[in-house]
């Protein structure tokens, strides 16, 4: 629609529009404020959910006997024996005497050649080595497209044999050059000789293939076999019930290593394996060691005097010549006048686990009780979450609600600095929940909850006020916890009679009375959330699943509504401000045409 803007009245038309739009924006400006108290308070309710849910969390804890059943350890001397404790070990004192710790199997192989190096490779090595300790093996090379102009290419794989070339299973390699092939006959060494166009160097250490021509770019070497040296070994050892650790059917752990691996990366593969094995290369002595990662007589339970660790293969047998009849032995003590042996120096009986030092005689006594410091300090903290719980709840429900301040406007908002419309929306976010009543329900419920005797529980305590903890004297508290004076009250209980202590909080029943303190506040917490829910609903859940939702479901489309009719209403306006200047225009042309006729 074309708008005529006061050409012939001289009136500023758009300006008074937009003035007689403003109090037909009213009900829509009145809405827009509705809609973002209800998102306001929609949020108000959720991080109300939030911290009971991780309140809730909290009390679960609370329900688990570790809580209360803490235990604390002393050893008369710690430099011998250590120990800890599970809840479930019994308060009683334990003596260890005549301790002899368990020692894990060790084997140690004769001197290498001092002029073996633990950080090349052992094909270049092998004239230290007795051959026998090498197996071929048949390497299957895919073809090998170049990618640019080159005489050398290098193989996978290093330590080839020159078996190869002496039996003719590897006499040439053929080369394919823009569909024409070409044999190249083969050498294989350590030093590469003059070669003639038509052969091909390889190197037997590294795998390098050196060509007597260059060859060009999209050549493609074609695939070939040939044999590469490996050492071949197994070992075996056994876990704490004699049975064998490895893969094979008779128990072992094979390995197999290229000629190319260096001494130090070999030991360091076996250490990382599941044979349970630590070695390594002593330059000092130029000795390898192995030993047991776990300590005790460990073999096969069909011997149970046998070795520990049964080497096989010519590397480790014959040129390390490691002996197969390595044991370990077992932890020997008394306890509490009972001999016994243990595979390992940490071990655990009756819920308390020792751990052994250093060889003794003479006796070491461990006392086991009651950590009844560390029950207090679980029981004090849940007792402050539940007090910083209520008085954020109390917060918000007793919070006044400043109607003066009402959410802003887009317009309203840019008249305002960015500090000023901060501090308006907190004044208009302020008492959104006041007065809840889930919320109240909830509060009072849980107080309830804490002060209700429980009924069947074994020993003397029943009630809070038992074990010394009851209700704040100071009225703007609203029902905050206390625990008396220092706590002492609290702390004899638990030392008195912690099973009590611990039924008065997490006892289990199938009535509220029958249910501790703890299992009560669950309740009702996941009550009050499921309630708060039905109102506010969840981050995932759509408008339709709660009532604030459908609330503002409706608010925006009572919004979408009016701001269709204000179009509406608007373009009324300019229609009856465009005749009244038609109407002016049209009044001063006759003006002027009557003029002319009196001048």
């Amino acid at each position: 629609m074309v708008r005529v803007s006061g050409l012939a009245s001289g009136m500023d038309i758009d300006q008074i529009v937009s003035d007689l739009m403003k109090a037909e924006r009213m009900p829509i400006d009145k809405m827009k404020k509705q809609k973002q108290t209800l998102e306001w308070q929609r949020d108000d309710y959720r991080s109300m959910n939030l911290l009971l849910s991780e309140f809730n969390n909290l009390a679960f804890n609370m329900t688990l006997q570790s809580s209360y059943s803490s235990k604390t350890v002393s050893s008369s001397d710690e430099t011998k024996v250590k120990a800890a404790a599970t809840s479930s070990a019994a308060n009683a004192s334990y003596t260890l005497s005549n301790v002899t710790m368990a020692t894990a199997a060790q084997s140690i192989s004769t001197s290498i050649d001092s002029s073996m190096d633990p950080t090349k490779s052992l094909w270049s090595q092998r004239g230290s080595m007795d051959s026998s300790v090498w197996t071929e093996k048949t390497v299957e090379q895919a073809a090998i497209t170049l990618s640019a102009d080159t005489s050398t290419v290098k193989l996978a794989k290093g330590a080839i044999s020159a078996v190869n070339q002496n039996t003719g299973t590897l006499n040439s390699i053929s080369v394919t050059t823009d569909g024409t092939s070409k044999e190249y006959k083969v050498t294989i060494g350590t030093k590469a000789e003059t070669l003639g166009s038509d052969e091909v160097f390889i190197n037997e250490d590294t795998g390098e293939m050196t060509f007597g021509t260059t060859l060009t770019s999209g050549s493609t070497i074609e695939a070939f076999s040939y044999q590469q040296n490996v050492l071949k070994f197994s070992i075996t050892t056994y876990d704490s019930n004699g049975k064998a650790t490895g893969d094979n059917t008779d128990g072992s752990t094979p390995f197999e290593f290229d000629g190319s691996t260096s001494l130090n990366t070999l030991l360091t593969q076996i250490s990382n394996s599941k044979v349970g094995i630590s070695a390594f290369f002593d330059e000092g002595t130029n000795k390898v060691v192995m030993t047991r990662k776990d300590t005790g007589n460990l073999s096969s339970a069909d011997s149970g005097d046998g070795s520990n660790m049964v080497f096989s293969g010519g590397f480790l047998t014959g040129f390390l010549q490691l002996a197969s009849d390595a044991k370990g032995t077992d932890a020997k003590f008394t306890l509490n006048g009972l001999e016994t042996t243990r595979k390992s120096n940490t071990f655990t009986t009756g819920g308390v686990t020792y751990t052994l030092q250093n060889n003794f005689t003479g006796d070491v006594r461990v006392n086991v009780s009651n950590d009844t410091q560390k029950v207090f300090d679980t029981i004090k903290d849940f007792v402050t979450k539940y007090n910083e719980l209520i008085e954020k709840i109390n917060g918000k429900i007793t919070e006044e609600r400043d109607r003066n301040y009402q959410p802003l406007t887009d317009e309203e908002r840019e008249k305002l600095t960015d500090k000023q419309a901060e501090q308006w929306d907190v004044k208009a976010k302020s008492g959104l929940l006041k007065g809840d009543s889930i919320l109240s329900s909830g509060l009072n419920q849980m107080r309830s909850n804490w002060y209700a005797s429980v009924s069947g529980v074994s020993g003397g305590f029943s009630q809070l006020t038992d074990i010394g903890i009851s209700t704040s004297a100071n009225y703007s508290d609203r029902g905050k916890l206390v625990i008396e004076g220092d706590g002492t009250k609290l702390k004899e209980a638990i030392e008195k009679d912690p099973q009590s202590v611990m039924d008065l909080f997490m006892k289990s029943g199938s009535t509220t009375s029958e249910k501790g303190i703890v299992r009560r506040l669950r309740d009702t917490i996941t009550q009050t959330v499921s309630k708060v829910e039905q109102r506010a609903g969840r981050s995932t859940w759509t408008s339709e699943q709660f009532l604030l939702g459908r609330n503002l479901k409706s608010v925006n489309s009572q919004i979408t509504s009016f701001e269709s009719r204000l179009t509406q209403v608007e373009d009324r306006y300019y229609r009856q401000f465009t005749a009244m200047e038609k109407a002016i225009q049209n009044a001063n042309a006759q003006s002027a045409q009557l003029s002319q006729y009196f001048s």
